[in-house]
């Protein structure tokens, strides 16, 4: 019998160290679940934000070209301004034409004299 107490005490041991092997295989698993579950999260992130870069990017050439297209509206209406303030045309007002210059009314029609 007492060849059979250390192999008992034996047996104790290897359940020991078995049931510890186990454990932190388990651990190991579940952390192992955690990385990959992290992984597949970034790439959905990932892929979600590389879809929303595309729709801003639509949104900025379009922004892009509307700004573009305000620029040459701009710079036509500047022109517009310059050739008005060098003719300086009568401004009219119903049937009557007002002249800046001297201040006075003309019917449309009429001369000054």
């Amino acid at each position: 019998m007492a060849a059979a107490e250390p192999q008992a005490r034996y047996g104790q041991s290897v359940k020991g160290l078995l049931s510890e092997k186990v454990s932190t295989c388990t651990t190991d698993v579940i952390a192992l679940t955690k990385q990959i579950l992290k992984g597949s999260r970034s790439s959905e992130l990932l892929g979600q934000a590389a879809r929303n870069m595309v729709m801003q990017e639509d949104s900025i050439l379009h922004s892009e070209d509307s700004l573009r297209k305000m620029s040459i509206i701009t710079t036509h209406l500047q022109y517009q301004q310059e050739a008005i303030q060098k003719n300086r045309p009568i401004p009219s007002c119903d049937t009557t034409r007002k002249n800046a210059f001297y201040g006075a009314s003309v019917k449309v029609g009429e001369s000054r004299s």
